[in-house]
């Protein structure tokens, strides 16, 4: 059990815990007040909570293709606070969006599998969620840049290389890099994550950067003003 300030998240028969992707997504992700969300491979669905909690008016609907882990997320979001907000479906992004042609969101966010062409893990359920082939993140930006609002988003928190090859992948069906934050360990640190911010207009803003320590084991100002909402040690 994880204890967040206003929720508490159950780990049982999530292959991926809680980590440092997930909820730094949960706590930067969106822009404005999103009024429909839709977090893909919710996981224990910690970022789906961490967004109702920021969101107070929002309806997100989260997407789990593993059965044991979006019980494991059901469970989470009826225990918490925002339970009438929030709403889990044990199936595949693409069969759920599928059913609903004429759906879009404001926001649209995942903390994907990235690990392309590397060896499969031994144990199946981190194979499933942390492993993904090529054809993953062409159906992931073409399906979701269909359901995007005129003014939405899509967040997406990767390694470099797959980084890449998803930027590629948005400029081919047409959506925009709005911008990008160049996530680093360290102020002198190379950046070794990018939280990618995608949608349908032209506008572009500036990168951004986020530091999550300013030394070891000390987090930077910028780290605790993000989480500190969330984390109880802050």
């Amino acid at each position: 059990m994880f204890r967040f300030k206003q929720f508490n998240v159950d780990q049982a028969g999530c292959a991926m815990k809680i980590n440092t992707d997930g909820v730094l997504i949960g706590a930067l992700a969106g822009a404005g007040r999103p009024d429909t969300i839709l977090d893909i491979g919710t996981g224990t669905g910690v970022i789906a909570l961490m967004l109702a909690q920021r969101f107070g008016a929002a309806r997100i609907d989260a997407v789990e293709v593993d059965d044991t882990a979006a019980l494991t997320a059901q469970r989470n979001f009826a225990g918490s606070p925002f339970a009438g907000r929030l709403a889990v479906y044990a199936e595949s992004f693409e069969h759920y969006l599928g059913k609903r042609p004429d759906s879009r969101y404001d926001l649209i966010v995942t903390n994907p599998p990235f690990y392309l062409n590397a060896l499969e893990s031994p144990k199946a359920g981190k194979t499933l969620a942390k492993h993904a082939d090529g054809q993953f993140f062409d159906r992931l930006v073409r399906l979701a840049g269909r359901h995007l609002t005129a003014n939405g988003e899509l967040w997406l928190i990767l390694p470099l290389p797959t980084s890449a090859w998803v930027k590629g992948i948005a400029a081919d069906c047409g959506l925009k890099l709005r911008y990008k934050v160049n996530v680093l360990s360290y102020p002198d640190s190379e950046p070794h994550r990018e939280i990618l911010v995608l949608g349908l207009g032209d506008d572009r803003e500036a990168d951004q950067q986020f530091v999550i320590y300013r030394e070891p084991k000390v987090y930077s100002q910028q780290y605790e003003a993000a989480l500190g909402p969330f984390f109880t040690i802050f």
